[in-house]
């Protein structure tokens, strides 16, 4: 066995059985040196999105945001925050400090989307989004404030400004018509216009990384980076603008939302894919595409515990060659099992639990080898995500011309919040794979909610400061004309 997680819950399994389980467990033990593989296949594959050609093809999307600046600390005022990603939206009041280097919520509602309207005329969605808008705002005695706006929409867009984003297409069971192809921030707008009982400010797009950084970066100065890793996975951070080819001038940096759980859609993983991930993609509602996600990601780590198991089932390896109905059905093995069952206190009680739950009649060393097959694929995700994250950190640093990198990682999600073991697994592999780089993680606390009003916050204070430097360009200007007529 290898120095995983996993070899340190060995005891208690007889010598033959362990070397068996060996052959099984292989395909998911990657070395450092595979890792650092992976890593820098990444990193090729981020500058081919970057491309102004290559990014057509390119499987890591690596799409521009338009958020130029991460917080200063000088920010302030009170904004509105949407958060629009399934059947329910959220509403809120948040409230930025500057004196206490604090993002405050207010207040929030939570709204809700009947089916029909999912699926009716898109004009309908945004008037009943503006509705909602307009109650929160009458209720909360915010009207006659003509509060800023950051916009969370979690479907996928094509951005064009900070303010202007093309819906590509629905997704998560919505089909308004008269969407697709449009601007939702238009739409949005249209939609308050056509009520006329209130205004909103500017308004910003944010992606839920971008929020996730931003929430943490008010924080910490140093949080360049957002990551999520719950029931999907991707990861946003600051590029230099000169390398952003999509996208005119050379001066600063913008967020870059890679869309990395598409990393692989090219084959590029094939050599690391096991049976059992082709089998879960297969099984997919959409095979070939989001390959990585599908590897580490919530969605998918239970179903792949749950093959695995059946394969060893079958095989004769575990429970008496006996599988259970219940193991049969994908989906019956759920990821949070994979963290119940790493619980230090009460491991083997945990998977005994599991078992008897599944239907299945287990022994002792029945669960201590499904201990052992949590423990490599949760290993698998966490070390797989640190190589990811440290292609982006490695790129940043390379960037800069820095010997050494001081940098911070917002990061939100179930699996890393929840499992006992994947965040020290995670910075543990990330130190290894990006030695000149000093990370610090920072858990963010309702990214699309804080972040989002944050963003807002940041393009606000850019605004003004341009709007600073034109009036005293404009008065040097004034200045000079005056010198020479005199």
């Amino acid at each position: 066995m290898n120095t995983d997680r996993s070899s340190l819950h060995l005891e208690g399994i007889p010598a033959d059985k362990l070397i068996t389980l060996q052959g099984y467990l292989e395909p998911f033990q990657l070395s450092l040196e595979k890792l650092q593989e992976v890593s820098h296949r990444l990193r090729r594959d981020m500058t081919r999105g970057l491309g102004k050609h290559s990014h057509h093809n390119a499987p890591v999307k690596m799409l521009p945001t338009f958020v130029r600046a991460t917080p200063d600390g000088t920010e302030k005022g009170d904004f509105l925050a949407l958060d629009l990603g399934g059947t329910h939206f959220r509403v809120l009041h948040v409230r930025v400090v500057e004196e206490e280097q604090k993002v405050l919520k207010m207040d929030s509602q939570i709204c809700t989307i009947p089916k029909e309207m999912m699926l009716g005329p898109g004009q309908q969605l945004f008037d009943h989004i503006a509705a909602c808008l307009g109650d929160f705002i009458s209720s909360r005695n915010l009207k006659g404030q003509t509060l800023p706006l950051g916009f969370t929409f979690s479907f996928p867009c094509e951005q064009k400004e900070i303010d202007k984003s093309i819906l590509i297409r629905w997704t998560k069971g919505f089909k308004c018509s008269g969407v697709e192809g449009e601007d939702v921030v238009k739409l949005l707008k249209e939609a308050i216009q056509r009520r006329g009982d209130y205004e909103i400010g500017t308004v910003a797009m944010v992606n839920d990384t971008v929020g996730t950084m931003m929430s943490c970066g008010y924080r910490d100065q140093s949080c360049e980076i957002g990551m999520i890793i719950g029931t999907g996975t991707n990861a946003c951070y600051m590029e230099e603008m000169k390398n952003v080819k999509r996208v005119e001038g050379e001066d600063g940096r913008m967020c870059i939302n890679t869309e990395w759980g598409g990393f692989g859609d090219d084959g590029s993983l094939k050599d690391i894919q096991t049976t059992f991930d082709v089998m879960v993609d297969e099984a997919s509602v959409n095979p070939g595409v989001h390959i990585f996600e599908k590897m580490i990601s919530g969605m998918y780590l239970g179903e792949i515990v749950r093959l695995l198991l059946v394969k060893l089932t079958e095989d004769n390896f575990l429970f008496s060659g006996q599988a259970s109905e219940t193991l049969l059905m994908p989906g019956s093995f759920e990821t949070k099992f994979i963290s119940e069952i790493e619980e230090e206190e009460h491991s083997l009680e945990n998977v005994e639990h599991i078992l008897t739950k599944l239907g299945l009649k287990w022994d002792e060393v029945d669960a201590r080898v499904v201990r052992v097959c949590c423990d490599t694929i949760s290993s698998r995700s966490a070390r797989l995500c640190a190589a990811a994250l440290a292609a982006i950190t490695n790129r940043i640093r390379n960037n800069r011309k820095l010997d050494h990198l001081k940098t911070t990682v917002g990061v939100d999600g179930t699996v890393y919040k929840k499992h006992p073991n994947f965040s020290e697994e995670l910075q543990a592999t990330v130190r290894l794979l990006a030695p000149a780089c000093h990370i610090t993680f920072m858990v963010s606390e309702d990214g699309s909610g804080k972040g989002a009003a944050m963003v807002t916050a940041v393009a606000q204070r850019l605004a003004r400061q341009s709007r600073l430097l034109e009036d005293s360009e404009g008065e040097d200007e004034e200045e000079e004309e005056e010198d020479e007529n005199n």
